[in-house]
């Protein structure tokens, strides 16, 4: 029987599919979080605009997209550092 041999560039692609999963695990649990907790959090709810009309209602939340994008910065900065 042959022994399976590993090309070296293996291990490499694995630790970057690794770090990439980390990265959209921790993206997934800080979205999560904004939606469980946004509301409650001052900074954020004024950061929303919210617009009434006759027979329509727009909402954009400002203020989570600010938090959202801080944070895949963040994460991604950490991931380019290795």
């Amino acid at each position: 029987m042959g022994s399976a041999r590993r090309t070296p560039g293996a291990c490499a692609v694995g630790s970057q599919v690794g770090r990439m999963l980390v990265a959209v695990g921790v993206v997934l649990v800080v979205v999560g979080l904004v939606l469980i907790f946004g509301r409650k959090i001052p900074l954020l709810s004024r950061l929303d605009f919210h617009f009434h009309g006759k027979g329509w209602d727009f909402y954009f939340p400002l203020g989570t997209c600010i938090l959202v994008s801080l944070v895949l910065t963040l994460v991604f900065w950490l991931l380019r550092r290795h």
